[in-house]
């Protein structure tokens, strides 16, 4: 399977619902300021790289986790993967989803502020606070990616 994980600039809500699902951050307990930054694209995304699709890993099972920022192109980008996959006769191999049901304010202001703006000493630590205040609906939505991949396996 080929997982997408996908949101505005592609490197936060993004970059860290495909780490919940690789395994790369904990599920048990918010994630440090540390834990955070330790990740692959986490507030690092260059802005050249919208609309580019970033391998962040592969799980134990052998799926491919990737990240992208796809700007304003919201719930349309879904259909247009999933309308290429079925083009391509591999729909039932790849997942999309979008996180941008689970940034809040706080992300987008500090992300705006980081990245947009290149104020990272203002905008990272209002960023980290609202990804920390999210962490628990993006470990939820993992978990429910991982459900519906294990149902389609049976």
């Amino acid at each position: 399977m080929k997982i997408i994980y996908h949101c505005f600039g592609g490197s936060h809500s993004s970059v860290t619902a495909a780490a919940i699902h690789l395994g790369l951050l904990p599920t048990n307990r918010i994630p440090t300021f540390q834990e955070l930054m330790a990740l692959p694209y986490f507030d690092k995304t260059p802005g050249e790289v919208y609309g580019v699709i970033r391998f962040m890993g592969r799980t134990g099972e052998g799926d491919e986790v990737y990240v992208l920022g796809k700007k304003n192109l919201g719930s349309r980008l879904d259909r247009i993967f999933m309308g290429l996959a079925e083009l391509l006769g591999v729909k039932d191999r790849v997942v999309v989803v979008n996180t941008m049901h689970y940034v809040n304010i706080l992300m987008m202001a500090g992300g705006f502020l980081s990245r947009r703006l290149g104020l990272v000493s203002l905008g990272r630590p209002i960023l980290i606070w609202g990804t920390r205040l999210a962490f628990p609906q993006l470990v939820q939505a993992v978990e429910r990616v991982k459900n519906e991949m294990k149902g389609g396996r049976e």
